[in-house]
């Protein structure tokens, strides 16, 4: 019987499944099915799936029977994966521990179980994990043909921006030069030089820094990938990057305003920056067009601003939106 399902390539699979899981539309009564290098995964409600996503009819058949942690638990707990480390989000430090064997008990394939103890913190923005099961904090994450090991008590990284990342990076071309400013293990930075890009990924992390160089050379990116270690306010004028980007990313959004001269600096003739923040909903684009006009006005040579694009990437905190502006910076 022909269902609706979202047709992916097997390289996308996981981060495909994981975004329509947090969204609630998987249809777990069918398999996921792989057929001429694609991925067939069964949805319930196709009118509520991403425009970013292909919607097909296919033959997905029943599923198997196995046993999920909510089969145990007695209700749907709420979790996200990041290659075999499941992490929950829980207040409830006995119920953390509930989920975490269910999750071990399960079919589900986990090597880890990891709680949050803290939230992101401090400007290597790193947070604090309760391991209820398993022991390595390490893992390879994948996400659209690319592998980034990483170990996520010693660095920042979110699969949720998975999409996000990819919208980006599908518009960078062969021979560009770009910077991604917060670089952490390359989620951006490796795949912009998978893509031809030459790429200079910056951060203050030196385990993030570590296991970038270690992305680069396992995507096989490592000659087209400089890796910089400190505060990426140097690059201009100490590492001799001023005035050289065709494109910068600047995803730290609770203070990218305070690097904004830096992106300036970097900035070639004509630069295309992806610039996050985080606002509140009454007016989530302002404040971040206002700021990078204000910086563009005051460098020299001053630049022209283009709002190329005004995105809202998720739902960060009530009356919150984390957001993206694309800006196309063309010196005067």
């Amino acid at each position: 019987m022909a269902v609706p399902c979202v047709r992916v390539p097997t390289s996308r699979g996981e981060e495909t499944r994981s975004a329509l899981a947090e969204r609630g539309l998987l249809d777990r009564d069918r398999e996921i099915t792989a057929e001429g290098g694609a991925l067939y995964i069964p949805v319930t409600d196709p009118a509520a799936v991403p425009d970013d996503f292909e919607v097909v009819d296919y033959d997905a058949p029943q599923r198997e029977t196995q046993t999920s942690p909510a089969d145990l638990l007695g209700f749907e707990p709420s979790y996200e994966r990041l290659g075999d480390i499941v992490i929950l989000d829980e207040d409830d430090d006995e119920r953390a521990r509930r989920i975490a064997d269910a999750v071990v008990e399960s079919d589900l394939r986990a090597a880890t179980v990891v709680n949050r103890a803290s939230k992101v913190r401090g400007e290597l923005r790193v947070r604090d994990w309760d391991v209820l099961a398993g022991a390595s904090t390490e893992t390879v994450h994948r996400e659209y043909g690319y592998e980034f090991a990483l170990d996520i008590a010693e660095v920042y990284f979110s699969p949720r921006l998975a999409t996000e990342r990819h919208r980006v990076i599908e518009q960078v071309g062969a021979g560009e030069r770009a910077v991604d400013m917060f670089a952490g293990v390359g989620p951006f930075a490796v795949p912009m030089a998978g893509r031809g890009a030459a790429v200079v990924g910056c951060d203050l992390n030196p385990a993030a820094v570590e296991y970038l160089r270690e992305n680069a050379r396992r995507n096989g990116v490592d000659e087209r990938l400089t890796a910089i270690h400190g505060d990426v306010r140097a690059l201009p004028d100490e590492h001799g990057y001023a005035d050289w980007a065709d494109r910068l990313v600047m995803n730290l959004p609770h203070s990218a305003d305070d690097f904004l001269d830096a992106a300036v600096a970097l900035a070639g003739e004509e630069c295309v920056l992806h610039y996050y923040d985080i606002q509140h909903e009454d007016d989530p684009f302002g404040p971040g067009e206002r700021a990078v006009r204000a910086a563009a006005e005051a460098a020299e040579p001053t630049y022209d601003v283009a709002v190329e694009t005004e995105r809202v990437v998720r739902s960060y905190a009530p009356h919150e939106y984390n957001v993206c502006l694309d800006v196309r910076l063309t010196a005067r």
